[in-house]
């Protein structure tokens, strides 16, 4: 049987939900919508930090990368999921699969860094105010943007490049909306024993590290916040760490149990729910948690709509 890997032969087939062909329309209008309002909402977000001066603080400056990278994480997956969702079976080229699964570990991987940076950053600002402008600097702030899309990048390199050198033979039909590491790796007709160990080391240090040092921050600064003497102050800023640790848990908690186990025992329909938690929703919610519901951020829009229509009216 041919096994070689030739991306002007290969060509593979996305199932998504074609065993419920009933759910597909209404599927591809709730993702439409979801898509849309997370382009929306993070270019919002890009924008208003961009154009306001006043928000050019480590703090926002954290949240205007994130809204870069779940712009373009949800770039890379929802419009080929949509097309899933058109057809009853769609194909993908072998290149345009490993390019999709590339920029899923790259965005996916940058975030999971910056989101421990934001937690950093948080710490600091909370349990060191008088030192955070020293502890958090330019080029301190600089350094962890600069690690977090860095460690992206290599993740994204060595793990697709890995998949992609085993050779797949057989079925060519990946039970799934997109072309994520633990489906494909499942068409593979070679030993992949080495390569498991190295996505569960890779999952621990890139996922749950990062997840644990949230946890502690957070910690801390619960404790800070229970030393606060304005009850008001007390309520805002644990309704704060609640809905961050919201979408924290719902991107580390199903990412960690997508990656851990590449060929788990998970049903294809649940593996793909859980893709679908941290692929749509993640995106989704980041910028009603981290920045909507900013008062800071409220007046800045507030503020460049005021002007841009007195200079429509102008």
């Amino acid at each position: 049987m041919k096994s070689q890997n030739d991306s002007s032969v290969f060509e593979f087939t996305l199932l998504g939900f074609s065993n419920f062909p009933e759910l597909q329309g209404q599927l591809f209008g709730a993702f439409l919508v979801i898509y849309l309002v997370t382009l929306v909402g993070n270019t919002l977000i890009f924008t208003v930090i961009f154009l306001d001066q006043s928000l050019h603080t480590p703090m926002y400056l954290f949240l205007q990368n994130l809204s870069v990278v779940e712009v373009s994480f949800s770039a890379a997956i929802t419009p080929k999921m949509l097309m899933v969702l058109t057809v009853e079976k769609t194909t993908i080229s072998f290149r345009c699969c490993f390019a999709q699964m590339y920029f899923i570990l790259l965005f996916g991987g940058t975030e999971c860094f910056l989101l421990g940076a934001m937690a950093y950053d948080r710490f600091t600002a909370i349990c060191h105010p008088l030192s955070y402008s020293v502890i958090m600097n330019k080029r301190v702030f600089v350094k962890l943007v600069m690690f977090s899309w860095v460690s992206g990048i290599m993740v994204a390199t060595v793990q697709t490049t890995w998949v992609f050198s085993f050779p797949f033979c057989g079925s060519k039909e990946i039970n799934h909306l997109f072309c994520e590491t633990p489906p494909v790796l499942e068409l593979a007709c070679a030993d992949t024993f080495l390569f498991e160990i190295y996505a569960f080391t890779g999952t621990v240090l890139i996922v749950m590290v990062p997840f644990l040092l949230i946890l502690l921050s957070y910690i801390r600064i619960l404790f800070a916040i229970l030393k606060m003497s304005s009850t008001t102050g007390r309520q805002k800023a644990f309704s704060t760490c609640a809905s961050h640790l919201t979408s924290v848990t719902l991107f580390y908690g199903t990412a960690s149990m997508t990656y851990l186990q590449p060929k788990s025992r998970y049903s294809p329909a649940t593996k793909t729910l859980m893709s679908l938690a941290y692929t749509l929703l993640t995106p989704l919610l980041n910028p009603l948690i981290y920045s909507l519901r900013n008062n800071e951020m409220k007046r800045a829009i507030v503020k460049l709509w005021g002007k841009k229509v007195a200079l429509h009216m102008a």
